[in-house]
């Protein structure tokens, strides 16, 4: 295998040297042929903490975190102080730049100086953002930068989201991931705390309609606020509790009242919302394993 590789880069390499108007230019050679399953890219980085080669910083990370590593030992690569790449057609290792000081290919399409990162992908629209300090997909175009929030977010909500400091600057609250600068996709949700969007669907799939974070209700809940309407109208409660009061915080609206007791939910009375816990006298219930139910 290794054999067949090297033959294929003597290739390339070859296609350089005789490079003419019928060949392949230097930004498309070897293109799609080199990289990982991160990134397409023709080259390999040298990383400074531990000066070792690897295709990216993905790469670096996963083999340094593993399991077999000592916990003493396993480190994430500093990225912006990467010095050194290696070209993966010619094998000459130099500074970190676009094109290859030897042979002259092209590294990576998409190219920046700053974060030490090369793309052969460019349909992902990479752009650099400044304040961030790393790079981003999607198009410059397409994102602002919130610095209340430290992180950027989609035009379409810019003039609606709910500002949370740091925003991303914290794991994902259902799988732990640093969010900051993941490579999955992430939504925003209401109350302005982010979560990965794989992990937003599977809460859904579980009947989990709430912030892992806040316990604010993660889309509008109102026909299912009706229909439990309907389900506490007609479920009785025994004569030893029909009047009982007891306080409940509302998560929605942060509302605190004293409201009838009841076992299936507590319904908000300043926002009409069911998403409550108890506070304050009787049995302690929420309405969490009631909506549940409800959405089978």
């Amino acid at each position: 295998m290794g054999s067949e590789v090297e033959t294929a880069c003597c290739s390339l390499v070859s296609e350089i040297c005789d490079f003419g108007d019928g060949n392949l230019s230097r930004i498309e050679l070897g293109v799609g042929n080199f990289g990982c399953s991160h990134y397409r890219r023709r080259c390999k980085i040298r990383a400074p903490c531990c000066e070792e080669l690897f295709d990216c910083r993905h790469c670096h990370n996963e083999a340094k975190n593993s399991l077999e590593i000592n916990l003493i030992d396993q480190h994430d690569i500093p990225r912006h102080e990467v010095e050194k790449v290696t070209c993966s057609l010619c094998g000459t290792e130099q500074e970190v730049q676009q094109y290859c000081s030897n042979c002259g290919v092209c590294m990576g399409k998409y190219f920046c100086a700053v974060c030490k990162f090369f793309d052969d992908d460019i349909s992902k629209n990479q752009y650099h953002c400044d304040e961030c300090g790393i790079c981003r997909t999607g198009g410059k175009e397409n994102f602002f930068h919130c610095k209340n929030c430290g992180c950027c977010y989609p035009k379409s909500i810019e003039d609606g989201h709910r500002c949370v400091e740091r925003a991303m600057h914290h794991n994902c609250p259902v799988c732990f991931e640093f969010l900051f600068d993941s490579t999955e996709a992430i939504t925003v949700l209401p109350c302005g705390h982010t979560i990965h969007m794989e992990c937003l669907n599977e809460m859904e799939q579980h009947y989990r309609y709430s912030c892992p974070v806040c316990s604010k209700s993660i889309c509008d809940m109102s026909k299912l606020w009706e229909k439990l309407d309907e389900v506490v109208a007609s479920t009785p409660m025994p004569e030893m509790y029909q009047n009982k009061m007891v306080w409940i915080l509302c998560n929605d609206c942060g509302a605190k009242g004293e409201v009838r007791f009841h076992v299936v939910a507590h319904k908000c009375l300043n926002c009409k919302s069911y998403n409550t816990r108890q506070i304050q006298g009787g049995p302690a219930t929420t309405c969490s394993s009631n909506v549940v139910e409800m959405m089978r």
